[in-house]
């Protein structure tokens, strides 16, 4: 596509970068609110625009060509950049702001209940709070604080350990008094509800206590850490809990543990870029959460 402009759109760019993110168009739409055809088209038009081929469309999945892999590197450090100097400009001339990327979840069951506790410790500061069902491992480039479950190492993050996250086995109270919970093979022959980002929580749960594979039913799955918890509180099936994220819906009687053992999952993280830790406003505010999260 012959052009007299210098710079392909900005929605075309942004697109190509989410994707590139997921290697998948339909995670990508979901973040980005889009249908897949509209996502489609836009990396589509980008190409065009470019003259090149950015992704190799395999039967299941996307890879990148060595020029995309290329142009998607240089557009992930711009779209940082251009965030953090956005939000100074903003903070020096107008309304301060932090905005915070958090699970749904999480901010549901942790954070929602602290929020007037951070409002009376900053009450000169908008808070912005942007929930996705993706995976979250990854530290937004929109966003000056992230609360990650898990992280990688190799990302250009500052990131902090909020706390460990125990994986227990739960039930509705109806289902588990049907149970012989005296050995783990009342697993076998049950429905186990599982979140489709971790279709393995089980397996892993299983290896981790050392007991042979389960051999369930059917499965569940549900796209929502919410979603699995009403699930299981309704005694549709047997659900991998998170502790203490969600032991409310244990302290109510909703559901209960099966099992009083416990296997370690992974860790909840604050991350923000280098130069946005060092801001007065961000310490401040992640040296509290650090401070709120570290008795659970």
């Amino acid at each position: 596509m012959k052009s007299t402009r210098t710079l392909p759109p900005l929605r075309a760019l942004r697109a190509f970068l989410v994707v590139g993110k997921h290697l998948s168009i339909k995670d990508a739409a979901e973040e980005l609110c889009l249908t897949a055809s509209a996502v489609s088209h836009q990396i589509k038009y980008l190409e065009e625009y470019l003259e090149l081929p950015l992704l190799q469309r395999k039967t299941r999945s996307l890879e990148f060509t060595k020029a995309g892999q290329a142009y998607h590197d240089y557009l992930d450090g711009m779209f940082e950049r251009l965030a953090s100097v956005t939000h100074q400009l903003s903070a020096e001339y107008g309304r301060n702001m932090i905005r915070m990327s958090v699970p749904p979840f999480f901010s549901s069951e942790l954070l929602l209940p602290k929020l007037e506790q951070l409002q009376t410790l900053m009450p000169d500061t908008d808070i912005q709070i942007m929930t996705q069902p993706n995976k979250l491992t990854e530290h937004r480039a929109e966003a000056d604080l992230s609360i990650l479950f898990g992280y990688s190492k190799t990302s250009k993050v500052v990131a902090k350990e909020l706390f460990p996250c125990d994986l227990v086995v739960a039930a509705a109270p109806k289902l588990a008094k049907k149970m012989d919970t005296s050995s783990y093979d009342c697993l076998n022959e049950q429905t186990l509800i599982v979140h489709e980002n971790r279709p393995n929580a089980w397996k892993e749960w299983s290896q981790a206590a050392k007991i042979p594979k389960i051999k369930p039913a059917k499965m569940i799955r549900f796209d929502t850490m919410s979603s699995v918890m009403d699930a299981v509180s309704r005694g549709l099936g047997l659900g991998i809990i998170y502790l203490p994220l969600g032991m409310h819906w244990i302290e109510s009687g909703k559901i209960i543990r099966l099992f009083d053992d416990a296997t370690y999952g992974e860790s909840f993280y604050l991350a923000s870029r280098e130069e946005d830790s060092k801001r007065p406003d961000i310490k401040r505010i992640s040296d509290w959460l650090i401070k709120e999260f570290e008795v659970l």
